[in-house]
């Protein structure tokens, strides 16, 4: 007699614009189809940050093929940070307000359809990077980008239209900062390192990023005049921003950046605030497995 393989979506309950009552709805179907398909379907909803990671850690002891994450970038994120160099795959179904990673793979933005593709997809191999140890798996970054991203987590309503709103007011009152990169001072508007190409939300920071080659891409936005910033939008969601002047970038494996005091950063638009002034980037090549 065999056994079913068990296969486990994480929920975060309170994860992009989708209510809780639609995202019950959505473990139903997932269980539904689960069970059509001959798995042990497991659902959990977390309760607290970092529960993804706990849970995921434990899918991989237990020897889970498949995890799925329900939810944003950052329930992505903490979930994928304990399948890390495992082979348990990861599953991701998209409810945030970007939805960097999934966009960049081509998996549905649909709930049902992403479900789908999640239990019947292979897994491929794709890289992730590190940021003072902080995995991320779309983009990490300093500058103005961490800036908007501290000023997002505040706000009480996510979405597209309330980070446009807080990114513009953000760029009225912000002064790009002096960072010893690689042990060369530059003024940077922004500096973004890029395992995918977008933030989310379709906006490519780095149109060529390839997330499966072994590099980073290291993308410089240089101080521009402000009659620039329609431009640069512009080209930012229609995949030019490296043709832009002010755009600079380069593939790498490792960044070392510098500044005088506590640093803002971000880690798949997840804020964070690093004291040491110090800033360590690296890729880990070949490190996850992504269910497409």
């Amino acid at each position: 007699m065999s056994s079913r393989s068990v296969v486990l979506a994480i929920i975060n309950p309170l994860s992009g614009t989708t209510s809780v009552s639609g995202k019950a709805l959505l473990q139903d179907a997932f269980m539904r189809r689960a069970e059509a398909l001959d798995y042990a379907p497991e659902a959990i909803f977390t309760t607290h940050p970092g529960h993804a990671t706990e849970l995921a850690a434990d899918a991989v002891k237990r020897g889970v093929n498949r995890v799925l994450a329900i939810g944003g970038d950052g329930t992505i994120n903490e979930t994928a940070q304990a399948l890390r160099r495992s082979a348990t795959a990861l599953g991701i179904v998209p409810i945030g307000s970007g939805n960097g990673l999934a966009r960049h793979l081509g998996i549905p933005l649909a709930p049902l359809k992403a479900i789908e593709r999640a239990l019947t997809g292979r897994p491929v191999v794709i890289d992730s990077g590190e940021i003072n140890e902080h995995p991320f798996f779309c983009t990490a970054g300093l500058g103005f980008e961490a800036y908007v991203a501290h000023a997002f987590s505040r706000q009480p309503i996510r979405g597209l239209p309330t980070y446009v709103r807080t990114a513009f007011k953000a760029f009225l009152g912000y002064k790009p900062p002096v960072f010893l990169l690689d042990g060369q001072e530059q003024k940077l508007f922004s500096l973004t390192f890029a395992n995918a190409g977008q933030f989310g939300n379709n906006a490519w920071m780095a149109p060529t990023a390839n997330i499966a080659d072994g590099r980073l891409e290291q993308c410089e936005i240089h101080p521009f005049p402000t009659q620039a910033a329609g431009m640069l939008t512009w080209r930012l969601f229609n995949k030019t921003l490296n043709q832009s002047p002010y755009w600079r970038g380069k593939s790498v494996t490792k960044a070392t950046v510098e500044a005088d005091g506590p640093i803002l950063i971000h880690a798949d638009g997840e804020p964070l605030t690093l004291s040491t002034g110090q800033v360590e980037v690296r890729v880990l090549p070949g490190s996850l497995l992504v269910l497409l």
